[in-house]
């Protein structure tokens, strides 16, 4: 029989019990959250840290008891935030399994019970829940979005029609939180070459674009077995995406644009 063995530092430890409930209070008052704990500094392995929050001196939102956590209980955890309000993407991790926004995650959208919660799966960790996006924002660098133009710059705007714009719906709203790309099987496996849902969303939205005089030349950087063709349809990224937008979609539309350029 084939058994698979994950290295040594990779094996998640159970953690501390930080601040168990008094006795005798309301369970009801306080949830309990089960954090993952990571320093490389250390040397040792992951750990997963429990915690109790007190719900009635908390926000309802899991940002919130993360804030309430780091504040009260123990200013060693670990996280990006920023906006609070579901726009810059900072705070994207896995809660209770499915990769979302922690701010914008009701702490009862999940399910009953303790609510654990890890940084983005496949990612390396820089530290607890921060993980290390440096080869995602390479990839969203690569496809270069920005407005790129031929013809003599106007005195006011690029002109662009109403219909030209609503092409852009759904694809300009992506924040690049990663959480599409971090939960597709085809980017955990092949993230060195596979551009990844996020990324492709963000190809399309510039391909889409009227105003934009380089559709050939974009295409023709994602014409590769690995960079856009990766994308086998599982369909994770659109479930994942906390946006409410559709990445497999964009990656079709780019897909067929390479069959009818082809003819």
């Amino acid at each position: 029989m084939v058994q698979f063995t994950l290295p040594k530092n990779s094996k998640v430890k159970k953690g501390k019990a930080w601040n168990p409930p008094p006795e005798g209070s309301s369970p009801a008052r306080w949830r309990e959250y089960r954090i993952y704990r990571f320093d490389p500094e250390t040397g040792e392995n992951p750990r997963l840290d429990t915690y109790w929050v007190d719900m009635e001196d908390c926000g309802p939102m899991v940002l919130d008891a993360l804030l309430w956590i780091k504040n009260k209980i123990d200013p060693t955890l670990t996280f990006r935030r920023s906006c609070r309000e579901g726009v810059c993407g900072s705070c994207s991790m896995n809660i209770a399994g499915t990769n979302t926004l922690a701010c914008t995650m009701h702490a009862d959208d999940a399910p009953k019970g303790a609510i654990a919660i890890y940084p983005l799966p496949h990612m390396p960790v820089i530290k607890d829940l921060v993980p290390d996006m440096t080869r995602f924002f390479a990839q969203h660098r690569s496809i270069e979005p920005w407005l790129k133009t031929d013809s003599p710059t106007p005195q006011t705007e690029w002109r662009q029609s109403q219909d030209e714009r609503a092409k852009l719906d759904g694809l300009y709203e992506c924040i690049l939180c990663a959480c599409c790309s971090t939960a597709c099987p085809s980017y955990w496996w092949n993230s060195e070459r596979y551009l990844g849902p996020a990324i492709l969303l963000q190809a399309d939205r510039w391909v889409e674009d009227s105003r934009d005089e380089r559709t050939g030349e974009r295409l023709d950087q994602l014409e590769d077995p690995f960079r856009l063709y990766r994308c086998h349809t599982i369909l994770n990224c659109t479930k994942a995406c906390p946006k409410g937008l559709n990445p497999a979609a964009a990656i079709a539309s780019l897909k067929r644009k390479m069959v009818e350029r082809a003819g």
